[in-house]
């Protein structure tokens, strides 16, 4: 069985309603980046970073997967399809995908600010200043904030580097390290770029670009490579 790696960014979700992380004005939901989405921030105002997560976090549970993340879930029926992530919303496994690597971590998980490793499911969508892990820590959420190391890097490296074929859904490029996966496909091996933009790739080889939205692009590349494994 051929495996599939799929990175996936914002514009799969933006199609299912939650917004995209980048803005043009440099603002993520009218608030500045920074004081939401870095250590700095945090350290500043604990209170409106969690305040700001607790909205988003309501957001996601009421979005619902689209098109395109069942079109990937499809994929499983002929293929080991290993998805890659940007997004912190969990609607790639609301769809049925079975593996996902979540880069940037997970907006339904709280972690202690001292302790990594400790790690739970938040209950219901909020998390309260005062609440702590279990060695008397302030919970911050789960998320990789902008100056802070991508732990699950290496991880999809190495699954990109045993890949037969990638996708890369509804994501401009410009985000590093996650950019950078796309060095690490074999050399010959398909790339199958999904996003209206058509993001720009510097990689020589098979490189196929459908300049769609996820909803219509990944189930006609779904479609495609179904047919080709029936015919292998």
């Amino acid at each position: 069985m051929k495996k599939i790696v799929v990175l996936t960014g914002a514009g799969i979700s933006a199609e299912s309603g939650i917004p995209t992380f980048r803005a043009s004005d440099g603002l993520w939901e009218n608030r500045r980046i920074e004081d939401v989405a870095s250590p700095e921030g945090w350290h500043r105002n604990p209170e409106l970073v969690l305040d700001f997560y607790n909205q988003r976090r309501a957001a996601a549970r009421a979005a619902q997967p689209n098109a395109g993340h069942y079109a990937l879930v499809e994929l499983e029926k002929a293929y080991e399809v290993v998805i890659v992530t940007q997004n912190v919303d969990d609607l790639h496994e609301r769809a049925g995908s079975s593996r996902v690597i979540h880069l940037h971590g997970k907006l339904q998980e709280a972690r202690s600010t001292r302790f990594e490793h400790l790690v739970y499911p938040i209950e219901g969508d909020r998390i309260e200043l005062g609440q702590t892990c279990e060695q008397g820590h302030q919970l911050r959420p789960n998320i990789v904030w902008f100056g802070e190391a991508v732990p699950l890097m290496e991880r999809a490296m190495e699954e990109t580097a045993t890949a037969d074929i990638m996708l890369v859904v509804g994501t401009s490029l410009q985000v590093y390290p996650a950019a950078g996966l796309l060095h690490y496909l074999p050399s010959g091996r398909p790339l199958y770029v999904i996003d209206p933009s058509q993001p720009s790739v510097t990689r020589r080889g098979q490189v196929h670009f459908v300049a769609q939205p996820a909803t219509v692009g990944v189930p006609q590349i779904a479609k495609d490579l179904l047919a080709q494994a029936t015919m292998s």
